[in-house]
């Protein structure tokens, strides 16, 4: 594989993070020698001193004397221990990038390998992170669109169940009412059993249409949505706790529905997979010195996430809180059950305010 770097065509942020890491290594005496050169300065310093030899007054007499044997197979030690040093010095930057490389998730984050050892496996690393980077940017702006395809989907879906289906339910529910008032006695029962089985699939039908297009959010905000939420999953068998405060950071309206979509699909696996009888809701505002933002907490008591494989419930969690930088974490709750914390930054601007307001 070819890699050519050209610093002309870095951006001024890489230019400069150059410059320095380049001044730093001088400041400090270091010097970045590629692999080839190591190896062949050690090979050429065993080679330069075998000659010497050979040109002095060492001589190898034949056969070759007992002292004579030893002094070669020291020397040929010496050598080969010197190139195995080099390549174990100089390779395991390449096996830090290859297990690196088979952990990689572009749905995480995650860290990326440290750039050191010869130059051609600095360099490497560097194009390698870059290359991540690329990626994951590639990546949310990718699951940026589709989530904002899905939402756009969900909206028509939900207009046309409120505004199609749900007239036409609402119109067979009044025309059995006047039918109920004129069938005889015996055929009454069952009018009302169809007036009821109708009356309940209406309910459904705008229940699902306020799970696709959440309109409390956008008419009453986030906080109301997420009470909204946990009572509208509070039902038989399951009893969810929110707890929700008022005086919430201000957030981008992206990382609102980000939080609402999340805390409704951890609800909707706690009710669907867990076996719980208990769910908690909490949203809380992070301290300034944990960067700002929210946190969102979703807990049950349930059976916990077992071995089985992401489905993609998750992935799409996943997915949204890498289109707004947040961090999701999904672990085993204290207790048995399963956690799902969510934790969005807050917005640049509001940092920069909050950094201008504290100095003098």
């Amino acid at each position: 594989m070819g890699v050519v770097t050209d610093v002309r065509g870095r951006p001024r942020s890489a230019k400069l993070a150059a410059g320095v890491s380049c001044d730093e290594a001088g400041r400090s005496g270091k010097r970045n020698v590629s692999l080839f050169w190591r190896i062949f300065s050690l090979n050429a310093a065993g080679l330069v001193v075998a000659t010497a030899l050979l040109l002095g007054p060492v001589t190898v007499s034949t056969p070759v004397l007992a002292g004579e044997a030893l002094v070669l197979l020291g020397g040929l030690a010496a050598l080969l221990a010197g190139n195995a040093v080099v390549l174990r010095i100089g390779l395991t930057p390449l096996h830090r990038l290859g297990r690196a490389m088979s952990t990689a998730d572009l749905l995480g984050p995650g860290t990326r390998p440290e750039v050191s050892g010869p130059a051609e496996a600095a360099q490497l690393i560097e194009t390698y992170n870059t290359m991540l980077d690329r990626l994951q940017a590639e990546r949310a702006a990718g699951a940026g669109r589709a989530l904002q395809a899905q939402e756009r989907e969900r909206h028509r879906i939900a207009r046309e169940l409120h505004d199609e289906v749900g007239q036409t339910l609402t119109a067979v529910l009044l025309q059995l009412k006047r039918v109920a008032d004129r069938v005889p006695g015996e055929l009454r029962e069952e009018v009302t059993l169809a007036q009821e089985a109708t009356r309940a699939g209406l309910d459904e039908i705008r229940r699902i249409a306020r799970r696709l297009r959440p309109g409390v959010l956008e008419e009453l905000g986030l906080a109301s949505a997420l009470r909204s939420l946990a009572t509208e999953f509070t039902h038989h068998g399951l009893t969810v706790q929110q707890h929700i405060p008022g005086d919430l950071p201000p957030l981008a309206p992206e990382a609102e529905l980000v939080l609402y979509r999340v805390a409704q699909e951890g609800l909707t696996n706690t009710a669907r997979h867990a076996a719980a009888d208990r769910a908690a809701l909490t949203l809380r505002p992070l301290p300034p010195p944990e960067g700002g933002g929210v946190e969102l907490l979703v807990r049950d008591n349930g059976t916990g996430l077992g071995t089985a494989a992401e489905g993609a419930g998750i992935r799409g969690m996943r997915e949204r809180a890498l289109l707004i930088g947040a961090d999701i974490h999904l672990e085993t709750a204290p207790g048995g059950g399963t956690d799902v914390r969510l934790r969005v930054p807050a917005p640049p601007g509001d940092r920069s305010a909050d950094r201008t307001g504290d100095s003098p």
